[in-house]
């Protein structure tokens, strides 16, 4: 007798086994005792293999009956076994198969979780490894523009010195052309030389009246 669970868990196959004795103790008297009570009405209706007083008919029943017996036994005890080891093994196949499916199924999930937390882990050291560039390329933009605003401006301070000097130098001596071409241009109109305190105070006033010096 089989019985097959539902494919909900584990299916398996159960193999009741077989009792060769209780079956062999029934159907052998059901067959005796329905060989016997056949009615006498077929008889009677033109049947004569059904007629036991004839002796090859009751030795054919007989010897039937022997051999169906005989051959229910070697099947009980040979034929039957066999069928059912072989179910048997098949049922524990098909386990063993679900099993190492199951198992396989379970290693391919716990694979791709695997993978999933993996690729999530690379994601995000991916970003922060990204984010981490960014924050230091603008660090060090940030100091070379730094850098290049405190060059450029020592640069500027540089330059505007250098002007400065310059413009002083060429006040200096324009100040002091003007002042030797004041006293030329005098000694020769008057033949006397010109005060030099008040010739420099006049080319001091002409050249701050004009905004140079």
């Amino acid at each position: 007798m089989l019985c097959l669970r539902p494919i909900g868990a584990r299916p398996a196959i159960v193999m009741q086994p077989f009792s060769t004795v209780k079956l062999s103790g029934r159907i052998i008297p059901a067959i005796g005792a329905g060989l016997l009570t056949l009615p006498s009405a077929a008889m009677a209706k033109g049947m004569p293999q059904l007629d036991f007083t004839t002796p090859l008919i009751l030795s054919q029943v007989v010897w039937g009956a022997i051999i169906f017996v005989v051959l229910y036994i070697l099947l009980s005890r040979t034929g039957l076994p066999m069928v059912a080891s072989v179910l048997q093994e098949r049922a524990a196949k098909i386990a063993k198969d679900i099993d190492d499916a199951r198992a396989a199924k379970a290693g391919a999930d716990a694979g791709m979780a695997e993978a999933d937390q993996a690729t999530a882990t690379a994601r995000a050291e991916s970003r922060a490894a990204i984010n981490a560039a960014l924050e230091e390329a603008k660090n060090a933009a940030a100091a070379q523009a730094e850098a290049l605003n405190t060059r450029l401006e020592k640069q500027l301070q540089d330059s505007e010195a250098q002007i400065a000097r310059a413009r002083a130098s060429a006040m200096s001596a324009l100040r002091q052309v003007a002042t030797e071409t004041a006293a030329t241009v005098v000694t020769r109109l008057t033949g006397t030389a010109p005060d030099a305190a008040r010739l420099d105070g006049a080319i001091g006033s002409a050249l701050a009246a004009r905004g140079i010096g």
